[in-house]
């Protein structure tokens, strides 16, 4: 698909002997044509040279452009040059457009030189209805995947049968890809905009995010989290098993998108849920990654970008649900094994003990060195220190949290 739209930028850069964009209605780049200039570095101005490394425009010149009515307009638009936006060079906006929608523009490096009635923006146009078919078609298929997974993460326990046929249908769409392994990416908040655009022609998720194969858009009303913002899910696919990259390159991107975040508001944050393997893992990795972006937004320090395993006791305390929700912390699994069940009594009642070692010790009827050895068998097993503080919470925690799910 990427390779199509290449080509018809390189056909307007050659029709017109200057060098042409093709971004999205957001502004991010989706192809540009070269520039074979004569070495004057004023051709490629700030905006321009900005909008190829970065792949997207500042929230500052897109207002700035939208100005001119670019949103609106079915012909092109002439933009005059402004050195104090960092526009040094002037330009023509050709909407490209599909069912009356905008869904990009080509945009013309000119200094005037090019005559709005020019025969050959014509073909331009032309070439923007091309364009405005394969976008059309691209949005088309991300809003349908978007659906299936919305109802995959949102189904409530009655809806079985519909997340089972979603996550069918949404297996068949991927292909290979939805073998894994995979993960979610979280944004909260996130401001889906689907009330302004018509049906069918919103893509929910952003181009160029890198290992992306599905994004949708998650209200506050169906969001696990009680209370909480609505949020954006981003399913990845990453290389593999244990390398979360791809997942945080993704949030990072997400993150500079203009819809993330709301005015006046605390900035956003992405969470990163723990790896899968098939789609049948995918919910419980959103509940994971939404758990993440909220601490994320609750302690700086976690973020802006945050991973589940990373954030301490907020994997109990942002859990959506309640902490007594879904399965034991992974931080317990290894004691509630049945031949580790002593260790975790010992963790816990050093625990319920505030971390007195004598009280303890007391309490279990063993030396203390019996108990400090038992103590540091438990800190293998789990991967927590039991000398800090938000480690201990987490431990405490997840072994009450285990006693709730107990038969």
């Amino acid at each position: 698909m990427r390779e199509d739209y290449q080509v018809l930028v390189d056909e307007v850069t050659a029709l017109l002997g200057t060098p042409a964009t093709l971004e999205n209605r957001d502004f991010g780049l989706i192809a540009f044509g070269a520039h074979e200039g004569d070495g004057d570095d004023t051709a490629l101005d700030p905006v321009r040279t900005s909008s190829i490394l970065r792949r997207r425009s500042s929230a500052r010149v897109r207002a700035w452009f939208e100005s001119f009515g670019i949103t609106r307009a079915t012909g092109p638009v002439r933009i005059p040059p402004d050195p104090s936006a960092g526009v040094l060079r002037g330009r023509i906006c050709v909407p490209v457009r599909h069912g009356g929608v905008v869904l990009g523009y080509i945009w013309l490096l000119d200094d005037g030189a090019l005559e709005l009635s020019d025969p050959r923006l014509a073909d331009v146009r032309a070439v923007a209805d091309r364009a405005g078919v394969l976008l059309a078609a691209e949005s088309r298929t991300g809003t349908r995947l978007g659906e299936l997974l919305r109802v995959l993460l949102t189904a409530a326990p009655g809806q079985r049968a519909a997340a089972e046929e979603a996550e069918a249908e949404l297996a068949g769409e991927l292909g290979a890809a939805a073998a894994g392994p995979l993960t979610v990416v979280a944004v909260v908040p996130w401001a889906d905009g689907a009330d302004a655009e018509p049906a069918g022609f919103f893509p929910v998720l952003p181009r160029g995010v890198p290992g992306a194969l599905a994004g949708c858009a998650v209200p506050a009303a169906a969001s696990p989290a009680p209370g909480g913002p609505g949020g954006l899910a981003v399913l990845v696919r990453l290389r593999t098993p244990a390398g979360l990259e791809p997942a945080r390159t993704a949030a990072e991107r997400l993150l500079r998108s203009p819809r993330a975040g709301e005015p006046g508001r605390p900035g956003a944050a992405a969470g990163i849920g723990g790896p899968c393997t098939g789609l049948g893992g995918v919910p419980a990795a959103w509940r994971q990654a939404l758990a993440a972006a909220r601490a994320a937004r609750a302690e700086r320090r976690f973020g802006p970008v945050a991973q589940w395993d990373g954030i301490g006791p907020y994997r109990m305390l942002a859990a959506p649900g309640g902490a007594a929700a879904g399965e034991p912390d992974p931080s317990v699994r290894a004691l509630l094994e049945p031949g580790h069940r002593e260790l975790a009594r010992t963790a816990e009642a050093f625990l319920d003990c505030a971390g007195q070692a004598g009280r303890t010790a007391a309490l279990l009827g063993v030396h203390r060195q019996t108990l400090y050895y038992r103590l540091s068998r438990v800190e293998q097993l789990t991967g927590l220190d039991l000398d800090d503080g938000e480690d201990r919470l987490l431990l405490h925690m997840a072994l009450k949290n285990a006693r709730l799910l107990r038969p």
